[in-house]
This record gives C-alpha cells, structure tokens and sequence, in this order.
C-alpha cells in the first residue's frame, strides 16, 4: 500500500539499469543507506551498494551454485542467512527510513521478504539493448547473454510487481520526465523533500547505447512492453 512511509525501502533493478541513480536520488531525499560505496570505477557517483548486503547475497547464490550471471530458479536459504539479512536490514537509531539496493536482489528476493515482511520496493528498468551493450563495454559480455540476463532478472521485477505493486521508474525516460516520475514516487512514499535541489540524476552517465534494431525476440519485447506500461 502506497502512502505510508516505509521503513526499510530495497531497490530493485538489474546491473546497468539505473539503480544507482535512483538510490542516490532517495539518499538525496533523506533516506539512510547506511555504509555505503560512493565511487565505483562504472559508477563515478559510486553504486550507493552496501557491501556486507552484496556479501550476502553472493553468499545465498553461491550456496545455490548460482552467481549474479548464472540466475536459478530456486534459491534456498540458510536459517543464519536470514538472520543475517534481518540484522542488515534494521534501521539505525533515529533513522526514519534505510534503503539498499543490489541487483542480485531480484535472484534472492525471496528469502528478503522472508527476513523482513515491512520491507517495500521501489523498481527501476531499462531498454534490454542499453543494458547488454553496457555490460558488453564493462566485462565483453556477449550482447546475447545480456539479453537473456535481462529477460530473467527482469521478469522477476515483473512477477514480483504483479504480487506487490510498487512504483517503477524507466531509465531511459528523458531527463525532466524522469525527475518528474522519481518525485511522484517520492511523494506516494512520504520521501520527497521539496527544499532539496535532486542533483544526484545526470543524463550524461547513461554512456552506453544498444543498437535498437536489434531484432530482441517475441518474450524479451513482450516483457518491455509490460514495463513500459507500468512506468507510464
């Protein structure tokens, strides 16, 4: 239910997709992120992820024989591990609400609500072209793979929206569009602080640019299309 103010909000999005951009934007709007990266040599305004969550979830995907990379179905968690998830997820002293964001999150998002049932989303996608051609650049990953990663991570931000409906921001809206779109997410969660200018976004870090006549395939275009409705 939107309206209320969460208490622990997680960012859900897959690698390359703007997540870091919308999780500096709500640390811009008060939200406490807690120990956190602010440089990232393929994030220059650094990818706002807090590396003991990042620890864990690499842990719960590589006791599944799963990686960021190598998606499965089922993943299972350990007793210790969802304690562990409680522990990181629990507000400091006085702070109103604490985010994290890593996009391994989609693959282990399970056993996060498991952990912690107050927790809330905020999602963000991007064109499957852009986030293959950026992984691409980064690590030489095949276009290819990065389409079938985005399809899968992708269509557990789908499926999970279905269940919880939460906002979802589209990364490759123009640049007042999307500012404007962030801040009526803000607002529906109780975040947005009028008196902050929001300088976090910048355009110009969107640097990789898929080639769109790229025929993507009736399940990847169909899942777009999906998205794209919900961020309308």
């Amino acid at each position: 239910m939107l309206g209320l103010e969460p208490t622990v909000l997680c960012i859900l999005g897959m690698h390359r997709s703007g997540t870091s951009c919308l999780t500096g934007s709500l640390e811009e709007s008060g939200v406490d992120l807690g120990d956190r990266h602010t440089w990232n040599p393929h994030n220059l305004k650094g990818n706002r992820e807090n590396q003991a969550i990042v620890d864990l979830n690499d842990a719960v995907l590589m006791s599944n024989g799963a990686a960021w990379d190598q998606p499965r179905h089922k993943i299972q968690w350990s007793t210790e591990q969802l304690e562990e998830a409680r522990r990181l997820a629990t507000p400091a002293m006085g702070s109103k609400c604490f985010a994290f964001k890593d996009p391994r999150t989609l693959l282990t998002l399970d056993g996060w609500v498991q952990a912690v049932p107050e927790l809330r989303f905020i999602g963000i996608f991007r064109h499957p072209m852009n986030v293959a051609q950026s992984l691409n650049n980064r690590s030489g990953m095949p276009v290819e793979v990065g389409l079938s990663l985005w399809y899968r991570y992708n269509r557990r931000l789908w499926r999970h929206y279905c269940r919880s409906q939460f906002p979802i921001l589209c990364f490759d809206d123009e640049p007042e569009l999307f500012s404007e779109k962030l801040k009526t997410a803000l607002v529906s969660y109780g975040l947005y602080d009028g008196k902050k200018k929001g300088e976090f976004y910048d355009a110009s870090l969107r640097t990789a640019a898929g080639d769109y006549s790229y025929r993507l395939g009736w399940r990847i275009s169909g899942l777009l299309k999906k998205l794209k409705k919900i961020a309308e």
